[in-house]
């Protein structure tokens, strides 16, 4: 995604009528997050972030075209991502116990020659069905905020504008790579979250799994992609 300066100012009229003209991106942004983000933040802030996120996207792109609705998803998602990370949304608390608890899953998962599930879990530590479902929800929001970072912000194509053309080249390249390494099941997971702005849940609900299996299919998608850069 390319970043834009508008080449005409819109008038106070003008921002206020695309402002309600394109709430419902904003809707739906927020609507997508909530499930990673509830615990920290509330609908009414997320939105209020949102809609900064909105009006930062109008005064930098001017007169929106049909362009304009993807461009803004993403600096709106990006606002609301980039406000989680000054609040230090994982508590020093979850992370620490996150952080143990990887440790635990990678030596069950090479002791086992697989993922381990709950009943594997359960089996081998002390920890609840909740406290479970608690890890993967950090787990799942830790690994869409890398992806975002990657494929769905200004970052990835800021770094690509100050490379010379050949490295961008090769970069563009790299990720179609990494979409491609992807089976027909994770490239339709990212197709239902960055383009149809699906939430984990409507995901699920359509794939006929558990946001759990959503969860550890997007950390799966994460590495992949990541393991191309």
């Amino acid at each position: 995604m390319m970043d834009f300066i508008a080449d005409d100012a819109l008038t106070p009229a003008e921002e206020a009528r695309y402002i309600n003209a394109y709430l419902p991106l904003v809707h739906r942004v927020v609507k997508q997050l909530a499930y990673q983000t509830s615990s920290v933040m509330d609908k009414e802030d997320m939105e209020q972030i949102a809609l900064m996120g909105l009006l930062s996207s109008l005064r930098r792109y001017g007169h929106p075209d049909e362009q304009f609705a993807a461009y803004a998803v993403h600096r709106i998602r990006g606002a609301i991502l980039d406000e989680l990370r000054q609040l230090d949304w994982r508590p020093r608390r979850l992370r620490q116990k996150t952080h143990k608890l990887n440790d635990a899953i990678r030596e069950i998962a090479r002791e086992l020659g697989k993922t381990p599930n709950f009943e594997d879990l359960a089996a081998r530590l002390e920890i609840s069905a909740d406290e479970y479902q608690e890890y993967l929800l950090l787990d799942c929001a830790k690994s869409m905020e890398s992806l975002d970072e990657l494929l769905g912000s200004e970052n990835y194509a800021g770094a690509l504008n100050s490379r010379p053309l050949e490295e961008e080249v090769m970069a563009s390249r790299t990720l179609r790579s990494a979409l491609a390494s992807l089976d027909e099941r994770e490239q339709l997971i990212l197709t239902l979250y960055y383009q149809h702005e699906m939430s984990l849940k409507e995901i699920a609900l359509v794939l006929e799994i558990t946001e759990a299996r959503v969860c550890q299919l997007n950390k799966k998608i994460a590495q992949k992609i990541q393991s191309f850069f």
